[in-house]
């Protein structure tokens, strides 16, 4: 039996606390019913589709049938996707394998199991679906009243009038980058060397604001 772990950032994989969760969950429930694990996983990973290479991997040895069940913690570990989810699905029975969800109580090797996978990854597809749109019609909305979106300044505003009016005086970003270097002015995310793209960056930023020197 393939007992299949996956986090989607880099910042989880490197903690490790998610994959240890899903671990010690599988775990403890092989060892309720006594089954033989082999673990893959797929550290970094998001679930937008199904290419993952240790996902991949597991799918070509069930496909060949050198195993004979998938086993998961939760569904979206596997997927969020009702179309891969029941792709993917479709192909087991075909094959003769299945997936067995510990969070949902899902076994697809029988009819209500098939059932009740398409149906939880539809509900939670609906509501990522719900909570994006819910977020562009808040943003749209604080638009329309004027509210400026994105980031807050984090610099000074003598140091963005500085960069404002120096390409305006025929100075190179790279000059620009390495005067503000010089001077030992910290850059937006508080780093000690500019370069010619992030003194751009930061110009870029206010003329599409539509701000001028004038204005710090």
């Amino acid at each position: 039996m393939l007992a299949y772990l996956r986090v989607s950032t880099a910042k989880q994989a490197d903690s490790g606390a998610g994959l240890q969760a899903q671990r010690s969950a599988l775990q403890a429930e092989a060892d309720r019913q006594g089954w033989d694990l082999e673990y893959v996983e797929d550290a970094g990973y998001s679930a937008k589709d199904l290419n993952r290479p240790a996902l991949t991997g597991a799918l070509a040895r069930l496909n060949a049938r050198e195993v004979d069940v998938l086993l998961v913690a939760k569904l979206a570990r596997l997927s969020r996707s009702v179309h891969d989810l029941s792709g993917l699905v479709k192909g087991a029975t075909r094959r003769g394998w299945s997936v067995v969800c510990l969070d949902v109580g899902v076994d697809t090797s029988t009819p209500n199991g098939k059932f009740m996978a398409t149906v939880t990854a539809g509900i939670a597809e609906l509501e990522r679906e719900l909570i994006g749109q819910r977020t562009r019609d808040a943003l749209a909305a604080k638009k329309a009243a004027g509210v400026r979106l994105g980031r807050p300044p984090v610099l000074p505003g003598s140091v963005v009038r500085r960069i404002v009016e120096e390409p305006e005086a025929g100075r190179s970003w790279q000059t620009i980058a390495d005067g503000l270097t010089a001077d030992g002015v910290p850059t937006a995310r508080g780093g000690a060397t500019w370069t010619f793209s992030s003194a751009r960056a930061v110009y870029r930023s206010q003329a599409a604001a539509g701000l001028t020197a004038s204005q710090f």
